[in-house]
């Protein structure tokens, strides 16, 4: 990149996308296949070609960092014994191995939905090169918060240049400065860790763990939709809830959707109308293909949740052990899928 290690803030406000501002939005560039092409196509038409690839990789570095450590704040990934692991929360699909580094931390891995790449064949046909600069970014800080490292990843196939698959392969930064591999040391001047890291790190203090999705919603509001994969509904009663669920149903990327937490604080259930409606609310989850977890029972109605005859119905006494159990359940389903 020309000029060396520098973040590209100024550049990405002119398309208002920057760095800082971006970590307060959804980040529906990770996910949305047709803003994914023409963010690639826009940077490409503004910046030159090293620009353009460092921009994604940093917008996606900033974001995968962010999401792991408030992952590891939450005590979500207190089982991650190895990178197989990893990213039961991550919003960017990953499988992850082993790789052979005797020097050190090495994972191999894809992304096996080729979201970026598809994305990109789709607005600018084959490409010469590999282009999952966004998913590398993210996969890089993931792992990079998860295992308390610098990681940096490099896309070795590409879907996008004729590959069948999309395969990366991580290792810390200091393990390819040593190897001084071309394109890692490319990678790595395009990615200024300790700003980028200052940064999240920021932006995680004055938004206190406390505040991020497991609890910041409003317990009335309809739906809250939490990291791809899982969804939160408060229970205020069985019509709101199943509107609330067919509202969202309504969405394309609700077909993301695998588990659906549903929070009773604050609703009393008698063993009645309140049993049968919640029965009701369980159906429509299920026929929606989505798992659901119980949460927020308060004294008041455990005899009458106790009463809904369904096996196996997880449930977790507060919400944010819910939903890392929703986030853990979520990636088991993807995983066999």
């Amino acid at each position: 990149m020309k000029g060396g290690l520098r973040l590209l803030s100024q550049e990405l406000a002119v398309l208002g996308l920057d760095l800082q501002s971006t970590l307060h939005e959804e980040p529906r560039f990770l996910l949305d296949p047709v803003f994914l092409g023409s963010l690639h196509i826009e940077l490409a038409e503004r910046l030159d070609a090293s620009d353009a690839r460092a921009a994604l990789l940093q917008l996606g570095f900033l974001h995968g960092l962010r999401d792991a450590l408030v992952v590891m704040e939450q005590n979500l990934s207190a089982s991650i014994d190895c990178p197989s692991s990893a990213p039961a929360a991550a919003r960017i699909a990953m499988q992850l191995t082993h790789g052979a580094d005797p020097s050190g931390l090495a994972i191999e891995g894809a992304w096996p939905d080729r979201r970026e790449a598809n994305a990109v064949s789709e607005v600018s046909g084959k490409s010469e090169e590999a282009c999952c600069h966004i998913s590398s970014g993210y996969t890089a800080g993931w792992l990079s918060g998860v295992f308390d490292a610098d990681i940096v990843v490099i896309e070795s196939e590409c879907r996008a240049k004729g590959d069948p698959v999309c395969r990366f392969v991580a290792r810390e930064s200091s393990a390819w400065i040593a190897e001084g591999k071309r394109g890692a040391l490319e990678i790595l001047e395009a990615l200024p860790v300790r700003p980028l890291r200052d940064i999240v790190e920021h932006h995680l203090a004055k938004q206190p763990m406390s505040e991020t999705p497991a609890e910041s919603f409003e317990r009335g509001s309809a739906v809250v939709h939490v990291w791809g994969p899982v969804m939160v509904v408060p229970f205020s009663g069985p019509e709101e809830a199943l509107r609330a669920l067919d509202l969202i149903g309504r969405d394309p990327g609700a077909r993301d959707v695998r588990v659906v937490v549903l929070d009773l604080a604050g609703a009393i259930i008698d063993e009645g109308f309140g049993a049968a409606a919640l029965e009701q609310v369980l159906d429509a989850i299920a026929s929606w293909g989505a798992e659901p977890i119980l949460t927020g029972v308060s004294p008041l109605s455990e005899a009458a949740v106790a009463d809904v005859e369904r096996s196996h119905l997880l449930m977790r006494k507060d919400l944010p052990d819910a939903i890392a159990a929703a986030f853990q359940i979520a990636e088991a389903i993807r995983r066999h899928s």
